[in-house]
């Protein structure tokens, strides 16, 4: 009974941390739409502190209102360089990258983002490399590379373009391996509403830019910018953040594969963009390759304590 007791509220944890990442994914898929409508009247830069500009502000009004108060000390090296290289740098050159290339070699270079995450988790997290969360980012890879390639006869690739989205890969991984062990002594909350902020002053710079593409947008790229801020960016993130402290960094970068198939059903259902057989058959290939590497044997052995985590340290700045 006492076995059958105790694994309940880990089952529950379990289930929730699967919704949260669940949630996440089903959003930042959803960027991809609105990043296209916004980016026809915003540059890269603009567009970039407008959504973080939103993120903190919606961020800001949550935080205030649960009374989080700052993050401890030992949290705000990971939430800087976080916020530096995923919320700052990695949204103004994914933005910048996807306008010199076609949608198709964005996808496959920036996908290379997990398995980036893979490797810099088991250097310095200690997180463990199972055979079945490595088959599974093997299968869900192969479908990003087949999505790419049913998409890649959409535009042209630039030099500048395909380094841009490897940049945006790059800062991805280390933004999310920085993140991690802030949470160890941080809420998922305080570390993205002070990733967010950082980000947001990273990308000051082009605040002229964004006043002046702001007065001539229409509304409807405004508002995707700040739907973009609010739900892929303010949400996401948090519920992100919330999945991340409950399992390893490799784990919740393989989730993200499921990214390029609800990419492909968003764009054929909101955007009259219908999908060949191969893009289908790259989108399933993704999702299955999601399954097994987030299946209950992946998940033992990737459970916290198979994981060097960080000392668990709390102060009373912490919520959960």
């Amino acid at each position: 009974m006492m076995n059958n007791t105790s694994s309940r509220p880990d089952r529950r944890a379990e289930l929730l941390a699967a919704g949260a990442a669940t949630v996440t994914v089903v959003l930042w898929a959803s960027a991809f739409v609105s990043i296209r409508s916004a980016g026809e009247a915003f540059s890269p830069g603009a567009l970039a502190l407008g959504r973080l500009l939103a993120g903190a502000l919606t961020l800001g009004v949550i935080c205030l209102l649960r009374r989080e108060g700052l993050p401890p000390r030992s949290a705000w090296r990971g939430i800087a360089i976080s916020g530096l290289l995923w919320f700052g740098v990695y949204m103004v050159v994914l933005n910048w990258g996807e306008q010199q290339v076609d949608a198709g070699t964005a996808a496959l270079v920036v996908n290379t983002g997990p398995i980036l995450i893979a490797l810099l988790g088991a250097r310095f997290l200690g997180d463990p490399m199972p055979p079945r969360l490595l088959a599974g980012m093997a299968v869900s890879f192969a479908g990003a590379v087949t999505v790419g390639l049913s998409m890649s006869g959409e535009g042209g690739a630039s030099v500048l373009g395909v380094v841009l989205c490897l940049l945006a890969a790059v800062t991805y991984a280390g933004g999310v391996v920085a993140q991690k062990p802030a949470l160890g002594t941080a809420s998922p909350l305080q570390v993205t509403t002070f990733g967010c902020l950082v980000g947001a002053v990273v990308c000051l710079p082009f605040a002229g830019q964004l006043v002046q593409e702001a007065a001539k947008a229409p509304a409807s790229a405004t508002l995707n910018m700040v739907y973009l801020g609010v739900f892929p960016t303010a949400l996401a993130f948090t519920t992100w953040a919330y999945a991340l402290s409950r399992t390893t960094a490799s784990r919740m970068g393989a989730t993200t594969y499921a990214a390029p198939a609800l990419v492909v059903l968003m764009s054929w259902l909101f955007l009259g963009e219908v999908p060949g057989l191969l893009t289908l058959v790259g989108g399933v290939l993704c999702l299955a390759g999601v399954a097994v590497s987030r299946s209950r044997a992946a998940a033992r052995a990737g459970a916290p304590g198979a994981v060097a985590q960080p000392r668990p340290e709390r102060t009373s700045d912490s919520a959960r």
